[in-house]
């Protein structure tokens, strides 16, 4: 499957809602670098327990942007009065859900400075990465004999032929598979994703960032765009 380039236009947190009235599937790429670190005045009592396990101040103040973000977004689209009666909670595998209301479908991924959060009606898997030069012989040995997916025909690795991007689209494809699968990506490591039953895409966006959408039918419409600051 070919890869789209996009240029991704902004909305503000008061045009969601018109957003969700057209799409089945609202996806927000958030710029972590135009947040001071926030305050957890947003997060639940589960949810600050969550962020004393982070280890260091990015994972920190990803988990924190990412959960307020969210919230601001929902509070909006539920039309509730207040951001604070939004709780998150995570399963086994991670996936991220939202208490009283599992007709949402929540998916997030980090690359970097950046956060791609989706809000779906439909059960979706998103992942995220930042365009970069990659280490291909440490990282081949994570998908060896694997098929790769890239807008040239289908090769195996290893081949000289493969590209970071290529790695990148396959790596970002198996994430996202894996999330919307609900399972964990060590699971599809060595093991092909079977799409008989889903769709995925690749994007190029802003020239930067490689991204792979899984979602169970190519019908669904989906809206993409960059969420301008608003906290």
């Amino acid at each position: 499957m070919r890869t789209e380039n996009l240029i991704l236009s902004s909305v503000i947190l008061e045009n969601i809602p018109c957003l969700w009235e057209k799409h089945d599937i609202l996806i927000f790429f958030i710029d972590l670098d135009n947040y001071n670190a926030l305050s957890a005045e947003y997060l639940s009592s589960i949810e600050k327990e969550n962020l004393e396990k982070l280890q260091t101040s990015y994972f920190k103040k990803r988990f924190i942007v990412s959960r307020t973000v969210l919230k601001h977004i929902l509070c909006t689209l539920l039309r509730l009065d207040s951001a604070l009666s939004i709780s998150t909670y995570k399963d086994r595998y991670g996936k991220v859900h939202i208490t009283d209301h599992e007709d949402l479908c929540i998916c997030i991924s980090y690359s970097e400075n950046i956060i791609a959060l989706a809000v779906s009606k439909v059960k979706i898997g998103i992942d995220v990465e930042t365009r970069r030069l990659l280490e291909l012989k440490n990282t081949l040995k994570y998908l060896h004999n694997e098929r790769i997916y890239s807008d040239k025909p289908v090769t195996l690795y290893p081949d000289k032929s493969v590209t970071d991007n290529d790695f990148l689209k396959t790596w970002t494809l198996k994430e996202a598979f894996s999330k919307f699968s609900n399972k964990s990506m060590f699971f599809f490591l060595n093991k092909e994703p079977d799409f008989n039953n889903a769709s995925y895409s690749h994007f190029l966006l802003d020239e930067k960032y490689i991204f792979s959408i899984v979602v169970e039918s190519d019908r669904h419409t989906i809206s993409m765009s960059h969420l301008e600051k608003f906290i």
